[in-house]
């Protein structure tokens, strides 16, 4: 019987064969993230590059188990800001502000 691969598993093979469009992918979750709120996509996306880059090693680097980091990252995950800033940072990118458009501000 012949095994389906998830769209994680492709996506996460797909990462594999090619690292250098990771950069692009998370600009664009958290562009996506910054659009709609959608947590759950954006955690998603995180997942799987944690896991290209390897979830033991990036928990290591964040401070947390490896089941402390799955857990975040997971559908029902919430995790604290300060959680999300050492994982992207040990992903080897940083959060930083973004100006919106004069149109978009409500201030």
């Amino acid at each position: 019987m012949r095994k389906l691969r998830t769209l994680d598993e492709f996506t996460e093979g797909y990462f594999r064969a090619h690292p250098d469009e990771i950069d692009d992918y998370l600009t664009e979750i958290f562009q996506d993230f910054a659009e709609d709120n959608d947590t759950g996509a954006l955690l998603a996306g995180l997942r799987v590059i944690a896991r290209v880059r390897g979830v033991g090693d990036m928990a290591e680097q964040v401070g947390m188990t490896r089941q402390g980091l799955q857990k975040a990252l997971s559908d029902g995950g919430n995790p604290r800001f300060g959680n999300i800033t050492s994982i992207v940072q040990a992903m080897g990118y940083r959060l930083v502000p973004q100006k919106l458009p004069q149109s978009q501000t409500s201030l």
